[in-house]
């Protein structure tokens, strides 16, 4: 199959798609908030195209998945990918998160079953954990999220053309060349998803600690992250988290956004790559 369904253990069903031969090492694809697995479509055909068996599926809430009012956590985030692999029979697969999709990495990585994971990428990923707390005076305060829960609740339509408008993919910077068809296709995943969910998710992607994730992930583990990320500060995320894996190395990009993999395919894709083949 090219795409199909699983149904969770709670009987969410959970959209994914599947290419390549089945015998080929998998690259598993995991998606920001408030997005899908189409956020991936470069990267999909340039993997497949590497002789790559790649797969992405629609967290539950969004996308082509259920859309839950419950279950909208991390712990629960991870169980769905396990559970997807399970199906799937992946086995070495290099799993590849950005933003939220890497808290999704890290805590499914953390506590995969023996022989299913060989690598990992923290993308843009929120990992430590983004909150300002009295562990991590450094963070971002509660009212940031704040005022994305209350933006999303007034009007999503409106907040899901503004966020991608400006600094996802860093449109508002001076000089800055903006691709209409970006911030179309975000808000077009954006809205496909349930809103109750991707309320939710704001709490799941910000307040969750991964510590104790990072530090039980054995694998070999590539963190690379924009140095001009307003989304997901680099300060508080990639130069921590790398310090927390056995096994981590950081690749940094000047000047590049949090959604530099979209804007700036032709520098991530080979980077992604050289990881994968080492």
């Amino acid at each position: 199959m090219s795409n199909g369904i699983i149904t969770t253990k709670d009987g969410t069903r959970i959209f994914y798609k599947d290419w390549g031969p089945k015998n080929a090492q998998p690259v598993v694809f995991h998606h920001g908030w408030p997005l899908s697995a189409d956020d991936w479509d470069n990267q999909m055909l340039f993997f497949l195209s590497e002789g790559f068996r790649v797969i992405a599926h629609d967290r539950r809430g969004h996308g082509r998945s259920d859309q839950t009012d419950t279950g909208n956590d991390m712990t629960t985030y991870a169980a769905d990918v396990a559970e997807l692999a399970r199906v799937l029979n992946l086995k070495d697969a290099i799993h590849i998160g950005h933003s939220t999709g890497g808290g999704e990495v890290a805590r499914y990585v953390a506590h995969a079953e023996k022989g299913r994971v060989a690598k990992a990428v923290l993308m843009g990923a929120v990992p430590p954990i983004m909150l300002k707390t009295p562990a991590n005076p450094q963070g971002l305060p509660l009212t940031v999220f704040d005022g994305f829960r209350s933006a999303l609740a007034a009007n999503r339509a409106q907040f899901y053309i503004d966020v991608p408008a400006g600094p996802f993919y860093g449109f508002n910077r001076p000089g800055a060349k903006v691709i209409q068809g970006l911030i179309n296709n975000w808000w077009r995943q954006g809205m496909a998803g349930g809103v109750k969910a991707q309320y939710d998710c704001i709490a799941a992607f910000s307040e969750t600690d991964f510590t104790e994730d990072l530090k039980a992930i054995t694998v070999p583990v590539l963190v690379m992250h924009g140095e001009d990320d307003q989304i997901v500060p680099i300060d508080d995320s990639a130069y921590k988290s790398v310090k927390l894996l056995k096994h981590g190395t950081l690749k940094t990009y000047p000047g590049l956004p949090h959604g530099m993999f979209a804007t700036h395919p032709e520098k991530i894709n080979p980077d992604l790559l050289a990881f994968a083949r080492s």
